[in-house]
C-alpha cells in the first residue's frame, strides 16, 4: 500500500477546503442553522412533540444526515472530476499507484470533510435545542458510515458527469428530494399506511431512522435494518467503482 501517494491526494483535497472555507464550511452550517429558526419557529409551535422528543430536538439528526449526505457527494464529485476536466487525471492513472489507493485518497478526503461538518452542525444545533445522545457510538458509527458510502457514490457521479450541470443534476433532482421525504422532518409512522409504505422504499429513510436511534432510542425501522441497508448500499457502491477501474469508464477516453 502507498501511504505516500494516498497522503498526497488526500492532503490536496484537503487544502482545497481552506482555499473554499466558506462553501464547504460556513454556507452549510448557516443554511442549517435557518432550518432551526423556520421550522423550529413555524412548524415546532403548531408540533409540539413527537414520540415524546420536542420538535425542534427531534428533527436535528435529519438536518445533520441532509448536511452530509449532500456534501459528501458534492466533495467527492468535483474532487474527481476537477482532475478528469483539467486532464492532469491521466497523470494519475499513469502514476505507480493503485486504483484503491486513487479512491481511498478521494473518498477518505471527502468523507473527512462531510464528518467535520456534520459535528459542527450537530454543535450548532446544540445552542438552539437540548441534545442527549444516548448512544454516541452509534451515532458516529452512522455518520462514518453515510459520509463514506456518499462519498463512493458522488465519486461516481463525478466520473460519470460530462460537464459542470451533471454534477448537480442527481444530488439536485434525486438525493435532496429523497432525504426530504425520507423522514428529515416527520416521523415515517405520522404518514397513512399506504404512503408508508411507499416511503421504506426510500433507502434514505434507513440512513435517518437509524441515526437518529442513536440519539433518541426511537426509530422508524429496526436498528439492525437500517445498518443493514446502509452496508448495502456502500457495497453496491464499490462495486460500481471496482467496475469503473476495470472497464476504464470515461476515465481512459
Amino acid at each position: 500500500m502507498n501511504f505516500r501517494a494516498i497522503g498526497a491526494i488526500y492532503k490536496f483535497e484537503m487544502a482545497r477546503t481552506g482555499r473554499t472555507l466558506v462553501q464547504s464550511i460556513v454556507s452549510p452550517v448557516v443554511s442549517t442553522s435557518l432550518y432551526f429558526v423556520v421550522f423550529g419557529a413555524a412548524i415546532g409551535s403548531r408540533i409540539t412533540q413527537i414520540e415524546g422528543v420536542s420538535y425542534g430536538t427531534f428533527i436535528v439528526p435529519g438536518l445533520v444526515m441532509l448536511s452530509v449526505l449532500t456534501q459528501s457527494i458534492a466533495n467527492a464529485s468535483f474532487g474527481i472530476y476537477f482532475p478528469k476536466f483539467v486532464g492532469t487525471i491521466y497523470e494519475i492513472l499513469s502514476a505507480p499507484i493503485s486504483h484503491v489507493e486513487i479512491v481511498l485518497g478521494y473518498v477518505g478526503a471527502a468523507a473527512t470533510k462531510s464528518i467535520v461538518l456534520g459535528l459542527i452542525i450537530l454543535a450548532t444545533a446544540g445552542l438552539f435545542v437540548p441534545l442527549h445522545i444516548h448512544h454516541p457510538i452509534w451515532m458516529l458509527t452512522f455518520l462514518v458510515l453515510t459520509a463514506v458510502t456518499f462519498s463512493l457514490f458522488g465519486f461516481i457521479i463525478g466520473i460519470w458527469a460530462d460537464g459542470f450541470e451533471k454534477l448537480q443534476m442527481i444530488p439536485m433532482l434525486v438525493v435532496t428530494p429523497l432525504t426530504f421525504l425520507g423522514g428529515s422532518f416527520y416521523s415515517v409512522n405520522m404518514l397513512p399506511s399506504g404512503w408508508r409504505t411507499i416511503t421504506l422504499l426510500n433507502p434514505v429513510v434507513y440512513l435517518i431512522s437509524g441515526f437518529r436511534w442513536s440519539f433518541y432510542e426511537i426509530a422508524d425501522v429496526s436498528l439492525g435494518l437500517s445498518v443493514s441497508m446502509t452496508v448495502s448500499f456502500l457495497l453496491g457502491c464499490m462495486i460500481v467503482v471496482w467496475w469503473i477501474f476495470k472497464t476504464g469508464y470515461r476515465l481512459k477516453n
